[in-house]
């Protein structure tokens, strides 16, 4: 059974980099535009991971992905943190949070599959 991944993340141009990314590697790709909407696709899709944006209208991706962890049906899938937060001490901040990962963009196109795969293991 293919592996499904949810992307959530508000810049079109990212999210279909990610989508081509990730079909490209054989994953099931469900998509969200912003934090509220990748709180229901979760609670629908039940992905084994969920790609999250940090900073999104409506709902961020600290907020959702808070909230995805406080409910029961949602809150043993991994969450990886997107974003553009790279100095010193953010990857400890995101991963504290509660995160199970930290991918910076710009993407690294060739680094991700290999990131996507050990944390699907």
């Amino acid at each position: 059974m293919r592996a499904r991944i949810l992307v959530v993340e508000d810049m079109d141009k990212n999210r279909k980099l990610l989508v081509a990314i990730l079909e490209y590697n054989g994953y099931e790709v469900v998509e969200a535009c912003n934090g509220a909407e990748g709180v229901r696709a979760a609670r629908d899709y039940m992905p084994d991971l969920i790609l999250m944006d940090i900073q999104m209208p409506v709902m961020g991706g600290v907020e959702a992905m808070r909230a995805l962890k406080a409910a029961p049906d949602t809150s043993g899938i991994k969450v990886v943190a997107l974003t553009s937060f790279a100095m010193k001490g953010d990857r400890e901040k995101f991963l504290a949070e509660g995160f199970a990962d930290y991918i910076t963009k710009p993407i690294n196109t060739r680094e991700l599959p290999e990131t996507i795969r050990k944390l699907l293991e």
